[in-house]
């Protein structure tokens, strides 16, 4: 077998579009929408959100905490996982976008299982702990502004549950964290991130190279 990764040609990846998962429409047609949108590129890929699911169905997912919701495509992912018992956590600060969102958590008959909170997300993690719900969530996933990442990170790690998973997007910042001359104004924050998360001790880790490199940390048990 090969020690280094299969490049992932165009080829390849239309491949593994047609063969890899398995897509509800309801999900494909809010990607294709989504397509047209001047912010498209914040879209997680639909292998990663396939991926996602998975892990959520693995880990028995029941509560699950998103920063950063966009038009709601890795939400109606996880929701879809958990089903009718699930409950989501969804953080955002754009209304515009997250009207999207909710159509189409409407339309998947789970709405009322997504709690939509607007505004900066560090203040509302805040409210969250104030809440008590530290602890809690069996599940969490960053992909917000990147130079707020380390702060969600730490509050994420407070409100997970021992032994629950963590999740953080674009951690290859569009391939720029290598080589450093292709740094832009953000990527200095996540490559400290990815340093101070190799070393942390608090988690298992292990980087994936989906979608824009995704990094999944485990809160090891106490």
């Amino acid at each position: 077998m090969a020690n280094r990764p299969t490049e992932l040609t165009l080829a390849l990846h239309d491949y593994l579009l047609a063969h890899g998962f398995r897509e509800a429409e309801i999900l494909a047609r809010l990607r294709q929408e989504t397509q047209s949108h001047e912010r498209a590129i914040m879209q997680i890929t639909p292998e990663q959100g396939a991926f996602m699911g998975l892990l959520a169905e693995l880990i028995g997912c029941r509560r699950y905490l998103e920063i950063g919701v966009f038009t709601g495509y890795s939400s109606l992912v996880l929701a879809l996982a958990m089903g009718a018992g699930g409950h989501v956590t969804a953080l955002d600060r754009n209304a515009e976008y997250t009207e999207i969102a909710e159509r189409y958590w409407r339309e998947a008959g789970l709405a009322e299982n997504i709690e939509l909170r607007l505004g900066d997300a560090s203040d509302s993690l805040a409210q969250l702990l104030a809440e008590g719900r530290a602890g809690s969530y069996d599940f969490a996933f960053i992909d917000a502004d990147k130079t707020g990442y380390d702060g969600y990170y730490e509050a994420c790690l407070e409100l997970l549950r021992p032994g629950g998973l963590l999740a953080l997007d674009n951690m290859f910042h569009l391939g720029r964290v290598a080589p450093r001359e292709k740094w832009a104004e953000e990527t200095p924050a996540i490559d400290a991130l990815n340093a101070k998360v190799k070393d942390d001790e608090r988690v298992n880790i292990a980087m994936i190279p989906i979608g824009d490199g995704l990094t999944l940390c485990r809160k090891r048990p106490q």
